[in-house]
């Protein structure tokens, strides 16, 4: 690879494509609601086709965010790439510095909904290939590039996808959609993403909301569904769901060994959450441990009753709670709901009703793939560093229908991310430094990769 020419297209052409990455930006692509979900997916597949790729918007069930579908290059290897163009709800807006779909830059950094997940890993790798394309010729391997729209709901429609293009996605590699630096600004390279199951709960009480004078006659949904609640986890952080233990496969030696390796964030994470210290005062490969392979139980929210300003005197009808389930092997979402609702009816609360969501199972790749090697000779060639090599995400993605489901195409994640980027949050932001460097990685990984 001749660096010296494609570092120097990328920088004749930064306006243009950095122009570029701020088009993808001004398109709102809100899977939650559906809004421009259509006009996006229509933008990936334009900004394929000027690749030279070749490029299908694909259908899913129920009429469904399309997959975008686009192969380009040829050659023995492939190279599969996961990438979404949809995006959190920018809401609320109001703590938002500037407009969430308006890219504005301060002080070297990018401030957009979707500046890091996933729009700008997405296009810092078009990008790349341009340059690539550009200045080197042809790929020295075949591309298969899918970009879904509903990874931020959890991918529902994605699997069946999956399971009815399974001869397409045959690949020995495959990037995956997320990663950057750490809180201490080291590289990180990570080999996989814990499961979830996303529910909500919901109780019925009486058929209106009554006044609250009536409350030693009717009973009360808000006070039914926390007893239900309090059932699942204790003050001391146990998960009390009948069972939930049973699934949960140990982490390998190997991958222990990786934890003790990690270097320690504890100080400038607690820094940064203004903690003093962790749930139960877990500290060092402990704490690790119960960050990457244990299974969670967390309440994401309530809602019942009055929540305006000032009093209303109710008692109310119905209360909803929204919990989600982070897994690990062999914890799966079906065995999650089963669980759960043997849980509840074995406490006495068959009222409770149960609306699942959506999920994904657990998945940890190799970490000796070829890919990931690459990947790491690609970050000593770009950043000058050893990258940290992390082994699970403890947040999660359809990464098992990907890689174990179609025969176990290894994984890596490795991205232009940072510890403050908010995503999922007002103020999403990455550094317009990370954008760059980041676009030269990707040309050192194709062809590190290449060389696999």
């Amino acid at each position: 690879m001749d660096t010296t020419t494609f570092d120097a297209y990328l920088l004749q052409h930064r306006e243009r494509l950095f122009e570029d990455y701020k088009d993808f930006l001004r398109q709102p692509s809100v899977a939650a609601t559906g809004q421009g979900i259509v006009e996006m997916a229509a933008l990936v597949a334009r900004r394929f086709a000027t690749l030279g790729a070749s490029v299908q918007i694909i259908p899913t069930e129920g009429n469904a965010p399309p997959v975008v579908w686009a192969e380009i290059g040829e050659g023995d290897k492939t190279l599969l790439i996961y990438n979404h163009y949809d995006v959190q709800p920018a809401e609320p807006f109001n703590l938002w510095l500037s407009p969430p779909f308006e890219p504005t830059v301060r002080d070297g950094i990018l401030f957009a909904r979707g500046a890091s997940d996933d729009k700008g890993e997405l296009v810092t790798r078009i990008h790349a290939v341009e340059a690539w394309l550009a200045t080197q010729g042809k790929l020295p391997f075949k591309i298969k590039w899918l970009v879904e729209g509903e990874e931020e709901i959890g991918s529902p429609h994605l699997h069946k996808w999956v399971e009815q293009h399974q001869d397409w996605l045959k690949a020995d590699g495959c990037l995956w959609e997320f990663g950057g630096f750490d809180e201490n600004g080291r590289f990180t390279l990570t080999m996989g993403v814990k499961g979830i199951c996303y529910v909500q709960l919901r109780v019925k009480s009486v058929d209106h909301d009554l006044h609250s004078s009536l409350a030693p006659l009717a009973p009360n949904a808000a006070w039914r569904l926390i007893w239900a609640l309090s059932t699942l986890k204790d003050a001391q952080e146990n998960i009390l769901i009948d069972g939930y233990k049973d699934y949960v496969r140990e982490p390998s030696e190997a991958q222990m060994e990786l934890l003790r390796r990690l270097p320690s964030e504890e100080d400038a994470i607690k820094q940064s959450w203004k903690i003093d210290s962790f749930l139960q005062g877990r500290t060092g490969l402990d704490a690790l441990k119960q960050l990457y392979f244990t299974p969670t139980a967390t309440l994401c929210g309530l809602t019942s009753g009055w929540q305006g300003l000032g009093t209303k005197t109710v008692l109310p009808a119905e209360a909803t709670a929204k919990v989600d389930f982070r897994l690990v092997p062999d914890l799966t979402p079906d065995i999650v709901a089963d669980l759960l609702r043997k849980h509840l009816d074995k406490h006495g609360f068959t009222d409770v009703e149960i609306v699942s969501y959506n999920g994904y199972r657990a998945e940890f790749c190799d970490v000796e793939a070829g890919i990931v090697k690459a990947a790491a000779r690609a970050a000593h060639r770009i950043y000058n560093q050893e990258p940290v090599l992390v082994p699970n995400s403890p947040g999660s993605g359809p990464m098992w229908s990907l890689s174990s489901f179609i025969g176990g195409v290894p994984v890596v994640c490795a991205g232009i991310s940072h510890a403050d980027n908010r995503v999922h949050s007002p103020n999403e932001n990455v550094p317009l430094q990370n954008y760059y460097d980041g676009m030269r990685y990707i040309g050192v990984l194709i062809e590190e990769f290449a060389a696999a």
